[in-house]
C-alpha cells in the first residue's frame, strides 16, 4: 500500500475537514462543561486508535517524505495551501486528543494505541526538551510556510506535554508504566522541560510566556505565576515519581537521582502555594537526598511493544522518493476548481455562524444582556438584540 493519501486525495481533504469539525465542537462542549458528546462517540465506537495511527502517519510523512519532496527540481509550488494542510493535520489531531485524553475512559478506549501514543509524545518532548528550533527540513520555497511549520510543531509539542500528563493521571498498565520509566525515562525528560522551560523567554526585557496558543508579556508581578504548561509538567512528575507502582519500577541509580534532585530548586513556597499537592513531592525528594532507594527487581514481563511508527516505516521502506514523486504531480499540483472546492470547504468549516451555532448558548447582546439575533457588520464581533441598544449605534458608526 502507498502510504498517505495517495490514491483518494479528495477524500484526504475531506476526512480533516470532518476531524477539524470534531475538534472544534470538542473544545466548545469542553470550554462550556457540557456533555462532551464527541468523546464518548469516539470512545463507543472504537476510533481513537485511529487518530492515533493519523496523527504518527503524518509524523512520519514530515520526516521521510517532506525533506525529499522540498528537494525535487520539479518541485515549485505556486500555492502552498494543500501543502500546509498536510502539516496542519498533525496539529489538529494532537489538539484533539488533548481535549478528549482528559478523561479516563479516553486512556482506557486507546488500548494498545496508548503504547504507540506515549512513544509519540516522548518523541516530541525530546525534541522541545534540547532545541526550540524543531523543524529541520530544507526549503526551498516560500519562507513563510517554514515559519508556520516551525510554528505548529512548536504547539504541537506543547500538546504532548498536556497529553503525557494525562496518560500519567489515568494509565495503570504495567506495559505503559514500563514504556514511560523504563524505556523512555520520562521523569528526567521532564526534568530538563521544567529545566529549560522552552514555552518562556525573555525578550527586550520583558519576560514572555506561551499561554493560550500565543506569547504573552507578563507584568513582573506575575514572574512567579505558574502556567497551565507548568502545571502539566509538575503533574506528570507528581503521578509517575509518587504513585506506589512507578516507585516499584523506576530506577532511582545515581544518574537519576541527581536529574531528580535538580527539581529541589524550583519547588519554592510561592509555587507550592499554587499547586499544594507538590508538598508531597518535596517531602519525597527530601528523602531521596539522604536515601538510596533499592533498585527495582528483575522481573520477567510479557510487555506489549508499539507497532504503528515501525509498521508504517517498514511498509514504506525504499519507497519515500516514489512517494514524493507521486504526490508532486497528484497531490500538491492541484488545479483552480480544487482549489476553489476545497477553499469554499474550509470556509464553511471555519464560518463564524456555523462555529456559534455549534455553541449550547446563544449569543447575548452586548449591552442589555439579552439574546441577539443581530451580528455587527463592521467587527462581526458584537452582537445586538435591536438596533436601538447603545452597543448597535455605537458599533455600526
Amino acid at each position: 500500500m502507498m502510504l498517505f493519501f495517495c490514491l483518494c486525495v479528495n477524500r484526504w481533504f475531506k476526512q480533516h475537514d470532518y476531524i477539524e469539525k470534531l475538534n472544534m465542537q470538542a473544545i466548545l462542549n469542553a470550554s462550556a462543561m457540557h456533555d462532551e458528546f464527541v468523546k464518548d462517540l469516539l470512545v463507543s465506537f472504537g476510533k481513537i486508535h485511529i487518530l492515533v495511527h493519523e496523527m504518527i502517519l503524518i509524523e512520519v510523512w514530515k520526516q521521510k517524505v517532506f525533506p525529499i519532496l522540498c528537494q525535487l527540481e520539479d518541485f515549485n509550488p505556486e500555492k502552498t495551501f494543500h501543502l500546509y494542510m498536510v502539516i496542519h493535520h498533525e496539529a489538529t489531531i494532537i489538539n484533539l486528543l488533548e481535549t478528549i485524553m482528559f478523561h479516563k475512559d479516553s486512556c482506557d478506549a486507546a488500548d494498545d494505541s496508548l503504547l504507540d501514543l506515549v512513544d509519540y509524545c516522548h518523541r516530541k518532548l525530546t525534541l522541545l526538551a534540547i532545541c526550540r528550533k524543531l523543524l529541520n527540513c530544507l526549503f526551498r520555497f516560500l519562507k513563510e510556510l517554514q515559519v508556520q511549520s516551525e510554528a505548529l510543531e512548536f504547539e504541537i509539542s506543547l500538546k504532548a506535554v498536556s497529553v503525557v500528563r494525562y496518560i500519567t493521571d489515568h494509565a495503570d498498565s504495567i506495559s505503559i508504566i514500563n514504556r514511560m520509566l523504563c524505556t523512555h525515562n520520562l521523569p528526567c525528560v521532564l526534568v530538563q522541560l521544567m529545566d529549560h522551560c522552552p514555552w518562556s523567554r525573555c525578550r527586550e526585557g520583558n519576560v514572555q510566556k506561551h499561554i493560550d496558543g500565543k506569547w504573552q508579556t507578563i507584568p513582573v508581578e506575575d514572574h512567579l505565576k505558574m502556567t497551565k504548561l507548568d502545571g502539566q509538567v509538575w503533574l506528570s512528575l507528581y503521578n509517575l515519581l509518587l504513585k506506589e507502582e512507578c516507585q516499584r519500577k523506576y530506577d532511582f541509580n545515581s544518574f537519576n537521582k541527581s536529574q531528580l534532585l535538580k527539581l529541589r530548586g524550583f519547588l519554592t513556597d510561592v509555587l507550592i502555594d499554587q499547586l499544594p499537592n507538590l508538598v508531597d513531592l518535596q517531602r519525597f525528594l527530601a528523602h531521596l537526598t539522604v536515601s538510596d532507594p533499592a533498585p527495582p527487581k528483575k522481573e520477567l514481563i510479557l510487555e506489549q511493544i508499539p507497532e504503528m511508527w515501525n509498521h508504517i516505516i517498514s511498509e514504506n521502506s525504499g519507497k519515500w522518493k516514489a512517494i514524493a514523486k507521486y504526490q508532486v504531480k497528484e497531490t500538491f499540483n492541484p488545479s483552480e476548481s480544487d482549489l476553489r472546492q476545497q477553499a469554499q470547504r474550509l470556509a464553511q468549516t471555519y464560518n463564524l455562524d456555523v462555529m456559534e451555532s455549534l455553541l449550547p448558548e446563544k449569543p447575548k447582546c452586548g449591552s442589555c444582556g439579552r439574546e441577539a439575533k443581530k451580528r455587527c457588520s463592521r467587527c462581526r464581533g458584537e452582537w445586538y438584540c435591536h438596533r436601538k441598544c447603545p452597543r448597535a449605534v455605537i458599533t455600526s458608526v
